[in-house]
């Protein structure tokens, strides 16, 4: 059954049946559909635009119907033409005439941005308790690593000596961003768009305000032609979902590499890699890669949305239903990149004598030879050009600058003394750095102690 088809005199084509049809995508709303008609025929009963005994037998029509898909008593009919016009139809089949009068005072172009706003809520409070499993997975592994050594990079060439938990608490501030941008979306999209009928409103003496209350929506949207053609929701969302991605695959692409023979500052756990049909040696990152490798697709959604919604003039167009197989695909691609990576990372073993090994090497201490020359009274500059000096020596020679005597360092500039060994020394260089965000101890206690305060509150 057709929702629609009075003025029409010949079937449907089939190809632009199946052309025209959602219900193979969009079936997955059912239950949001389910809701919001019945915030909608309890409050038609409220107002008095439908008899109570109606709404009462329509509710438990509803319900029996929610009941039954959800046991799998009854299957999604493939052949109706979306999720409305099934639950809608069966509705009719079940308890007669008086499901017709469900739709009063509603179009379906306001039943679909309801559906998805529903949907869409419930979606980014589950993403965001993934994210904040994976806060909480860094957290830990940065408590257990203040001391832990390891190069800094930048241009992907060795820089300064950090730690593992200043590595580490990097991403849990891009996390934590992406949490706060999905509770800004919350916020912006939770207004009620049941009512705007097709475009105009109705003319039934409706309670959005009340139905607003039923399905926890903090208030009404205020332009029905805005309501049935708002999807910058979900542009919102994918934009949040591509940076989320976006985060995770940095992450991923340093532990392909960090696991690579070449590196070998961690191992990842049997269970989060896979081995090689012909090469009996390897063990391959490919969770790691995949979920770099997918990013594009949640990328490609994003784009594709704000592709199709360029052009279009107000209010409702067709072209809009293309918005729902993009967002299922990347949220589902998101939910499930969360929730492989947060265990990967908690299982993952790292190689400490390893990093601190390659912290010794490639001049990471080159920094603070400088600091300590201006220390000495030398202007930075000349500081800087005396370091260069030193290092172009090192190489060289082959040595690293805790491999030089204290005559090798007086032969560049007489100034060096005996001190010059403590000051280079990794942990004095990690320790130094004690200003807040930076990775001495005492700097990375206070950022997760900060951190931990904002785990429990939010």
């Amino acid at each position: 059954m057709k929702l629609w088809g009075g003025r029409f005199t010949k079937k449907t084509d089939s190809m632009v049946h199946e052309f025209n049809t959602s219900i193979n995508f969009d079936q997955r709303l059912y239950a949001y559909d389910i809701k919001g008609s019945i915030a909608h025929v309890t409050m038609l009963a409220k107002q008095d635009i439908i008899g109570k005994d109606d709404a009462a037998l329509i509710e438990k029509g509803l319900l029996e119907i929610l009941d039954d898909i959800n046991n799998h008593k009854l299957d999604i009919d493939p052949s109706f033409e979306d999720i409305h016009s099934f639950i809608e139809s069966t509705l009719i089949d079940r308890i007669g005439d008086t499901g017709k009068k469900l739709h009063t005072g509603r179009s379906r172009n306001d039943q679909v941005i309801l559906d998805m706003k529903l949907y869409t809520k419930d979606e980014i409070k589950e993403i965001d308790g993934l994210l904040k499993n994976l806060l909480e997975v860094l957290l830990k592994v940065s408590k257990n690593n203040t001391k832990t050594i390891m190069p800094g990079f930048t241009h992907l060439q060795k820089a300064q000596p950090i730690t593992l938990a200043h590595h580490f608490m990097a991403y849990f501030e891009m996390f934590k961003r992406d949490r706060s941008r999905l509770a800004d979306i919350f916020d912006r999209m939770n207004e009620l768009p049941l009512g705007s009928g097709a475009l105009a409103g109705t003319t039934f003496p409706i309670d959005r305000e009340f139905v607003a209350e039923m399905l926890d929506f903090k208030g009404v949207t205020l332009n029905s032609m805005d309501s049935v053609s708002d999807r910058d929701f979900l542009v919102e969302l994918l934009n949040a979902l591509s940076l989320i991605m976006m985060h995770l695959s940095r992450f991923c692409e340093e532990i392909i590499i960090w696991s690579s023979d070449d590196y070998r500052y961690v191992e990842l756990d049997d269970a989060y890699s896979t081995g090689s049909s012909i090469m009996p040696q390897k063990k391959n990152p490919d969770i790691a890669e995949l979920i770099r490798g997918k990013t594009g697709r949640v990328y490609g959604s994003l784009m594709s949305l704000l592709t199709t919604l360029k052009g279009l003039p107000l209010a409702y167009n067709k072209d809009m239903q293309e918005d729902k197989e993009l967002v299922f695909d990347a949220i589902d691609t998101v939910k499930t990149s969360l929730v492989l990576f947060a265990p990967m990372i908690d299982t993952m073993k790292f190689l400490k004598e390893n990093m601190y090994k390659s912290c010794q090497n490639g001049f990471t201490n080159a920094t603070d030879v400088a600091d300590y020359l201006v220390v000495k009274s030398i202007p930075f500059r000349d500081a800087h050009h005396i370091v260069g000096q030193l290092v172009l020596y090192c190489i060289e020679q082959s040595k690293s600058l805790d491999d030089l005597t204290l005559d090798e360092y007086k032969a560049i500039d007489p100034i060096f003394e005996e001190d010059i060994f403590h000051a280079i020394a990794l942990e004095t260089c990690v320790e130094r750095r004690a200003s807040i965000g930076g990775p001495a101890e005492a700097a990375m206690s206070k950022s997760i102690e900060i951190n931990e305060n904002y785990l429990k509150n939010n």
